[in-house]
């Protein structure tokens, strides 16, 4: 029999990629995640819901969003996000059907549990013309008294990251490109935008990589325009991807990423594929970036039989996984699980997820 993972979610049945629309809403952690429930492999994309009290342990809860509509009848409910209004919870998505392509929607509850689309479905119907039919991911964030929404797309080979505003979060308009580079990937996915300190955060993965696939980019944001200070890349890899954050019930900055990665091959006799990372905490400080577990889970970093050696800037797992910190290794911390390990180097400066 196959093992389960003991301390990070996996569903109990069929795939699951990117975390999606994770917030803390009526007194629990909600992660939901895209999901195909029928068999162990990538299909029409549902929206999975688990809960959690604690950060740790997660229950599976029932499927939230199913793509039930015209404007979700190719590949259904894409990766999106959470924000809560008014003591509703708004989750925000990329619908994705045969005549409109990937246009942007949202859905709303009150009591997490039931789910209801919004009739004037989709919200943005349509990318701009800094856009392409690459256009997906809704990330939405207050500021101020309003909101803002990032989108991920790319042009003319140009990874590109666009801005949309609102007031009562159901009516957009465009904003322009928020970042661009074509040097990092021809499309920025599963953007997300946030305060950290005393500066935003502007992060994003990059498609068509597998190690050092997410990207983070600290900066100044006036509502408008971000202007870039420097970059980061706080994970390896390569069993991370399509991370978002959201803030915990105490204010800390919390990230959680996809815990595989589409070139792994399943298990044999597997009826699941797929987990979520082990949530840590993102903080700044002294103008560098860092990810540590969350507070909650230092129990669980303890000696294993996992051998982790260190040679300069490289950290060797197990004897055969290597990976290059492109800095001096001072301290080591390791999660083990019965089937990933993430190794946290010098106090959190970067990251190494893998799954064996």
């Amino acid at each position: 029999m196959l093992k389960r993972l003991e301390y990070h979610f996996e569903p109990k049945t069929g795939w699951m990629n990117d975390p999606n629309g994770l917030v803390y809403f009526n007194g629990q952690y909600h992660a939901f995640f895209q999901h195909y429930p029928y068999r162990p492999v990538w299909g029409q994309m549902h929206w999975g819901h688990a809960t959690s009290d604690d950060l740790i342990s997660w229950q599976e809860m029932p499927i939230a969003l199913f793509p039930d509509q015209e404007y979700e009848d190719e590949g259904g409910c894409f990766s999106g996000s959470a924000i809560v209004k008014d003591d509703c919870l708004y989750l925000f998505y990329t619908s994705v059907s045969k005549r409109l392509g990937q246009t942007q929607s949202v859905a709303m509850t009150r009591d997490g549990k039931t789910f209801e689309k919004y009739s004037g479905n989709p919200v943005i119907r349509s990318y701009p013309d800094d856009g392409s039919a690459d256009f997906r991911d809704p990330k939405v964030i207050p500021y101020k008294d309003e909101y803002r929404m990032v989108v991920g797309s790319g042009k003319d080979g140009e990874g590109r990251v666009l801005l949309y505003r609102s007031t009562d979060l159901l009516h957009w308009s465009y904003m322009g490109v928020l970042f661009r580079d074509a040097s990092l990937t021809t499309v920025m996915e599963c953007p997300d935008f946030f305060p950290l300190g005393d500066e935003y955060v502007l992060m994003f993965s990059k498609m068509g990589l597998i190690e050092r696939s997410t990207q983070f980019v600290a900066g100044a944001f006036d509502g408008e325009r971000f202007i870039e200070r420097t970059r980061f890349e706080v994970e390896i890899g390569p069993d991370f991807y399509a991370p978002q954050t959201f803030l915990a019930k105490d204010g800390r900055r919390i990230i959680i990423g996809w815990l595989y990665n589409w070139k792994r091959e399943l298990d044999e006799g597997a009826s699941y594929a797929g987990a979520l990372s082990l949530p840590r905490e993102l903080t700044m400080e002294n103008g560098r970036l860092y990810t540590r577990p969350v507070k909650e889970a230092y129990p669980l970093l303890k000696p294993s039989d996992i051998s982790v050696r260190i040679s300069g800037t490289k950290v060797i797992v197990s004897g055969k996984y290597e990976f290059d910190t492109f800095s001096p290794i001072r301290s080591v911390s390791i999660l083990k699980d019965t089937k990933t390990v993430e190794v946290f180097v010098n106090g959190g400066e970067c990251a190494v997820s893998k799954w064996f």
